[in-house]
């Protein structure tokens, strides 16, 4: 497994992360401790969750998981969304980042979390009190390093001119979503954050499973799979005729190339610039083995380039 620096930090990540979101609901415990320490076994070190998956069981099952190897992760979480009926129970202030933290340290049983996100952008609360709070939490010891989560250039730029302003805990990491249908982070996010020492920890790198290759064109989707369960609403977002016609070309690539479409898929994406690493998630164990295997793979530039071209329109 080959680590690296997260952002400008010395914080090392795998680059493959864990992904948790099921956890707790197409997961249940038993699975998702052995698919943690499946990931740990196999070098990933990187496990990223959220107080809101699962309404916290993700958390919860991951610090059943981590009992005994909790320095072996390095271990992420987020805030943002409710977490509850009240007006203050969501969003980026003081008051929500601070009650969060506490019930996510609880739910994960430990008494610091590596790297401590703001899952979205709050247009209701001044960067310079969420940066503040966050700054508090790093010096009290309960947040070693600080992220964000699915914001846009400008916001990333402001929130650590903020914290530079202060002499306050920067961002050292933004998790986006990234996949070669969808590349429009290229445009701002990317070159934004190269500049300013900011990583990406990237999501839904297989698109949902479309680059798994079990969805085919005019074909009924798996019935254990994401696209069954979600019906129309996920047909409408992945399952469409360019994502197809993509499919279709790289599945050509990966088999020049020997390689699974899976495969080439995230060897591509973890090899992109500004990419610190991949989230993916597992339903079983066994899958995790399967998912880390693309991290031995070395692409030819050759062939780079041809995923590269060939998703470029969806780079916009």
């Amino acid at each position: 497994m080959e680590y690296r620096n997260l952002g400008r930090s010395g914080l090392k990540v795998s680059k493959m992360a864990l992904g948790t979101n099921a956890f707790g609901t197409r997961t249940d415990e038993a699975t998702a401790i052995r698919i943690v320490h499946a990931a740990l076994d196999a070098g990933i070190n990187l496990i990223d969750t959220a107080d809101m998956y699962g309404q916290g069981e993700s958390e919860r099952m991951i610090g059943l998981a981590l009992k005994d190897r909790r320095s072996r992760a390095v271990l992420a979480t987020k805030c943002w969304y409710p977490t509850g009926d009240g007006p203050n129970d969501r969003g980026a202030s003081r008051k929500h980042i601070m009650d969060a933290v506490d019930a996510s340290l609880r739910r994960l049983q430990t008494d610091y979390i590596d790297l401590y996100q703001i899952h979205r952008w709050d247009g209701d609360t001044p960067i310079e009190e969420t940066m503040r709070a966050l700054e508090d939490l790093v010096r009290a010891g309960k947040v070693r390093y600080i992220g964000c989560s699915n914001f846009a250039a400008w916001q990333i730029v402001m929130a650590n001119a903020v914290a530079d302003r202060h002499g306050w805990s920067r961002f050292i990491s933004n998790q986006p979503e990234y996949s070669p249908v969808s590349r429009q982070i290229e445009q701002e996010v990317i070159p934004a954050c190269l500049a300013d020492g900011v990583g990406q920890i990237v999501y839904f790198p297989l698109a949902g499973g479309l680059f798994t290759g079990k969805y085919r064109r005019g074909e009924a989707p798996p019935p254990d799979s994401r696209a069954a369960k979600q019906g129309p609403r996920f047909a409408e977002r992945w399952l469409t005729p360019a994502h197809f016609d993509l499919v279709e070309a790289m599945e050509h690539v990966a088999r020049e190339a020997g390689l699974t479409l899976t495969q080439l898929t995230l060897a591509w994406v973890m090899a992109r610039p500004g990419v610190t690493a991949a989230i993916v998630g597992a339903s079983r164990p066994e899958q995790v083995a399967e998912n880390v295997s693309a991290c031995e793979v070395q692409l030819p530039q050759e062939v780079m380039d041809r995923v590269t071209a060939l998703s470029e329109p969806f780079t916009r």
